[in-house]
Order: C-alpha cells, then sequence, then structure tokens
C-alpha cells in the first residue's frame, strides 16, 4: 500500500499479492481480460501472477519494467 501511495499508474488497483483471495468480488469477470500485472521492481507481480494462474486468470501480463522503469520512462503517476 505505501509503494501504491508513494506512485502508481493511473487507473491501477491496488491489490497486494498475498491478498488476492479477499478480491474476487471485484476480479470478478476478468478471468479471460487482460490483466497487466506490476509492482515497484518484480517480486511480488509475479508471486501475483502466480496465485491468479492458479485462480485461472488466462491473459495475464506483466509489465515490463514494472513501476521502476515507468517513472523513469517519464510516463504518467497518480499519487495518493
Amino acid at each position: 500500500e505505501e509503494e501504491y501511495n508513494e506512485g502508481h499508474i493511473p487507473g491501477a488497483v491496488n491489490m497486494p499479492h498475498d491478498q488476492i483471495q479477499s478480491y474476487l468480488d471485484e476480479l470478478d469477470g476478468w478471468q479471460d481480460k487482460p490483466v497487466i500485472v506490476y509492482c515497484r521492481s518484480g517480486r511480488r507481480a509475479q508471486l501475483a501472477m502466480k496465485v491468479l494462474k492458479d485462480l485461472k486468470f488466462t491473459s495475464l501480463r506483466s509489465l515490463e519494467g514494472d513501476m521502476l522503469g515507468w517513472s523513469e520512462s517519464g510516463l504518467p503517476v497518480s499519487q495518493m
């Protein structure tokens, strides 16, 4: 949550990798739609992708460079 508040991609939803099960209602209907997963540097995003794959999500994508790369590229960042 702290990293999300410091800066995230506009429109992104914060779902901690170890709490995805509690967001299943919000994820309903997204199992076959593109879902882009990222974190600050990539480690937690990979953990989240494994959980989502186990939940039968079929169109998962990992953001290349994660948030560090996004920020370094000068792309828009939202802060809370």
